[in-house]
């Protein structure tokens, strides 16, 4: 029936990477189910593989009897001792080989079915075993189709799936082209393991960073932590406890190689590279880069700063559309509120009015927004639009018109201000 076992059973698991032991269980299993086909569910069979042969043997086990009332259960005693054993005795179990020749077509091609599905089930299990232990790992492999706007990623002896979610915005893809992502989930389903793939992930950027960067990989520098924008924007804060080593210089590289590097393979996400420093209010200074910070009002209790800078300077600070301050924020962990010199000399107490400058704030919204601790617009361009909609009674959508519209009006301010000056 398996012509030439022992030899196939090596193959298979040379080529699928599956331990022939399962190969094997697999092969006894279809037998077994064969066998009871043919002889019926009844009986007492069982099935092994004899290696110096190289065939599955299969046997029936019956009770030897004086008289049989059974014959797919029982032997008779005078038949036992002249074929089996002659010193059988009745009670005894003797185990009676079965002609495997004999179970027919159909029996064979279930038996077929039952291997095939034993190894894709130890295949489905050897990746599932492989990828969950490389999770935060870079992996990279090419495009191999699309499934409702996921990309499906042929990674060699498996296949990753980036969702919609852990794309970059804008980014396009061929079928064929090479593509990195960052593992950061492995899940069994029915089908098998699914590997989630991100390149949106602020790990991603890590990676990245770790494999352009030696000094990294080898622990002389460290990634404190990564803020995202996908697609846009990011930050990264590094240090080093080796005074020779200037952590941001080595992350940039010789005339910004490095960093171009990983620029490059984020499709032009600008990123800056900033040093941590254990004195928080320096730190958070240096997340607002490149713009220059005055001074610094520490709230330790509630973990907030308000960051005065020159005039010619709140617009760099905010970024565009907040974007700059609100990566400060993810990047910190600090409440940032920056407000320019003139706007702290002359509206150090707004009150809830300020923020009805803002188009779709009307007087119950504003007071409502100053009590959860946002005092003035630029407190609310630099929000993040999920703290703001975690806010009771404030719907998305009106949250993301009222932090872009809030965010042009500080670049009408700050234009008009470098105007008077």
């Amino acid at each position: 029936m398996f012509p030439e076992l022992k030899r196939l059973i090596e193959q298979m698991g040379k080529d699928r990477g599956i331990d022939k032991r399962i190969i094997i269980e697999a092969l006894e299993a279809a037998m077994l189910n064969a066998a009871r086909k043919k002889l019926g569910m009844r009986v007492d069979i069982e099935a092994h593989y004899n290696e110096e042969v190289g065939e599955i043997e299969v046997f029936q086990f019956k009770t030897v009897e004086e008289k049989v009332a059974d014959p797919d259960m029982q032997i008779a005693l005078e038949i036992a001792r002249r074929t089996l054993d002659e010193e059988a005795e009745p009670g005894d179990s003797l185990g009676i080989k079965v002609d495997t020749s004999t179970f027919g077509r159909i029996a064979v091609q279930t038996a077929k079915q039952i291997i095939i599905q034993r190894v894709k089930d130890a295949e489905r299990d050897n990746v599932y075993e492989e990828y969950k232990d490389r999770v935060g790992e870079l992996v990279s492999g090419f495009v191999q189709r699309f499934e409702g706007g996921s990309i499906i990623v042929n990674l060699g002896r498996a296949e990753g799936i980036i969702p919609i979610g852990e794309q970059i915005h804008r980014e396009t893809y061929k079928r064929g082209e090479r593509i990195r992502g960052y593992l950061f989930d492995v899940k069994k389903i029915t089908k098998g393991p699914q590997i989630i793939l991100s390149r949106t992930h602020p790990g991603f950027l890590k990676a990245l960073f770790e494999m352009e960067v030696p000094e990294i990989s080898e622990s002389l520098i460290e990634i404190v932590s990564v803020a995202r924008e996908p697609g846009k924007r990011a930050k990264i804060a590094v240090r080093t406890k080796d005074k020779d080593i200037d952590p941001v210089g080595a992350c940039v590289g010789m005339r910004g190689a490095r960093v171009q590097s990983v620029v490059q393979e984020l499709r032009g996400e600008k990123i800056d590279i900033v040093p941590f420093s254990d004195d928080q209010a320096k730190y958070v200074c240096s997340a607002l880069s490149p713009a220059k910070v005055n001074r610094v009002f520490m709230d330790d209790d509630g973990r907030a700063m308000e960051v005065i800078v020159p005039d010619d300077q709140l617009s760099l600070a905010i970024g565009k559309k907040g974007q700059n301050v609100r990566l400060a924020v993810k990047l910190t962990g600090w409440k940032i509120d920056v407000k320019s010199e003139s706007i702290a000399a002359n509206q150090e107490e707004e009150g809830s009015k300020a923020l009805m400058k803002i188009p779709g704030i009307d007087e119950a919204t504003a007071e409502q927004l100053f009590n959860q601790g946002l005092k003035n617009v630029a407190a609310i361009a630099t929000a993040d639009l999920e703290s703001l909609t975690a806010i009771p009674g404030m719907p998305q959508e009106q949250v993301a018109a009222w932090i872009e519209a809030a965010g042009k009006l500080i670049d009408q301010e700050s234009v008009t201000v470098a105007r008077q000056r």
